[in-house]
């Protein structure tokens, strides 16, 4: 006689069913979902993202509506133009991204990071594009310099700006100086007949000019002018060289004007700041275009001339370019239909006369409505004057550590070390991290 079969009871069953029924669901679902993609049509639309950091607010409005202007003409390719932070907060975001194969399509940041991206492999070249576009010819072409590395173009320039020396006239009439100062030495003298006891305490409330302390980067933007106008350099055949006769020269010289007592200090990174300027307490200071509007702003006098010079006159470019990261053949075609839009006489015309930048095309800058707004803006002439002599900081890879360490010895020099050597202890320290 047989046994009778025993089922399985229910509490063993369920284990088995349930692994069952989300296998035959999870097949199902898969069908759906393959069956789903085969009959949806490719998206028409290339979207492209974009990374920047442009400030302040009002000039990152005016952007904005730039980009939604080329999105609305190009309904097949639409920018995402996200902000990411101050540039001083981007740069461990933007590695991140890289390493981790999440870059944004396209990347707004200073050219100084060049090298870094190359080294990296994460950016597009630009030159084939660009020698086949008619725009070439009509970029300025002292920011080449900005955009060339290792014999390519990693980069477009997106609008373009350098450094001068803003001053009060009212306060030069009332110590009696005619014309603005055109070399060191006229700057030195400058800068000593300002430095005044006003109220008559026995204690100096007018300086001369106000000078930038501190190692960061708006530091080195601000001295290596007078280094490179004193015939130096802070790298040479792709290696760190600070301990040359310019630069030499360049600290000897702030510290000249430290030591004569004619200068106020910034408080560390805050060289920037332009507030003694408006109220009176300097009557001299370097910074650039963008303060512009708030000066005008403040209902006080100023004026503009170019930095004095030593051996030849000079200023550093500033501004940022956009670089085309590594991407699909879709997305690098649309992209480079939206650089193209950045360097064009309707973009560049429109972001200078509503910020102040300068325009990178030659043509908008000759264009008669660039002109009407320099009649009205005519300051700015001395910054667009100023581009025959400007010249890029170095695009390295290991520019961080080059720029910081010429601030470290900016600083030091500022606070009484002998310029040569605190450029020797830079020098030491970069040798150390550049070693092989």
């Amino acid at each position: 006689m047989k046994p009778p079969v025993r089922w399985p009871s229910r509490a063993r069953l369920r284990p088995w069913l349930i692994f069952g029924l989300i296998t035959l669901v999870s097949a199902l679902l898969g069908l759906v979902s393959c069956q789903s993609t085969l009959d949806r049509p490719p998206d028409p639309v290339t979207h492209l993202t974009l990374w920047q950091g442009i400030g302040p607010p009002p000039n990152r409005d005016v952007f904005d509506a730039l980009v939604q202007r080329f999105n609305d003409s190009h309904p097949d390719i639409q920018v995402e133009s996200l902000y990411v932070g101050h540039p001083d907060q981007q740069i461990p975001k933007i590695l991140t991204a890289i390493v981790g194969n999440a870059a944004p399509d396209i990347l707004w940041y200073s050219p100084t990071l060049t090298g870094q991206l190359v080294e990296l492999e994460a950016l597009e070249p630009l030159e084939d594009w660009l020698n086949q576009s008619p725009i070439q010819a009509q970029l300025d072409p002292a920011l080449l310099e900005t955009m060339a590395f290792e014999d390519h173009l990693w980069s477009i320039p997106f609008g373009a700006n350098n450094t001068a020396v803003f001053y009060r006239p009212s306060l030069f009439q009332q110590a009696g100086i005619a014309t603005p100062p055109r070399t060191w030495e006229e700057l030195r003298q400058v800068a000593r007949a300002l430095t005044q006891d006003t109220n008559g305490d026995g204690r100096v409330d007018q300086h001369g000019m106000f000078l930038s302390l501190g190692k960061g980067e708006w530091n080195v933007f601000v001295w290596l002018p007078f280094v490179y106008s004193a015939g130096g350099w802070l790298q040479r055949e792709g290696r760190a060289d600070l301990v040359n006769p310019g630069a030499i020269a360049a600290l000897e010289f702030a510290q000249t004007l430290v030591q004569d007592g004619s200068v106020l200090l910034s408080p560390p990174e805050r060289g920037f700041e332009v507030d003694n300027f408006l109220t009176g307490k300097v009557a001299m200071q370097i910074t650039g275009p963008w303060t512009l509007a708030q000066m005008q702003g403040a209902g006080i006098d100023f004026d503009v001339f170019p930095l004095p010079q030593d051996q030849q006159p000079a200023t550093v470019l500033g501004g940022e370019n956009f670089f085309l990261c590594r991407t699909s053949p879709k997305k690098r075609q649309a992209a480079l239909e939206f650089l193209a839009y950045i360097l064009s006489p309707e973009f560049q015309l429109d972001w200078a006369t509503q910020t102040g930048f300068l325009p990178v095309n030659l043509a908008v800058r000759e264009s008669p409505a660039y002109q009407a707004f320099l009649a009205e803006n005519p300051l700015l002439r001395v910054f667009i004057d100023q581009m025959a002599a400007a010249r890029s900081r170095p695009l390295v890879p290991g520019y961080a550590y080059l720029s910081e360490n010429f601030g470290r010895a900016m600083e030091a020099t500022l606070l009484g070390e002998d310029p040569e050597t605190a450029l020797a202890q830079a020098q030491t320290r970069l040798d150390l991290i550049f070693s092989p």
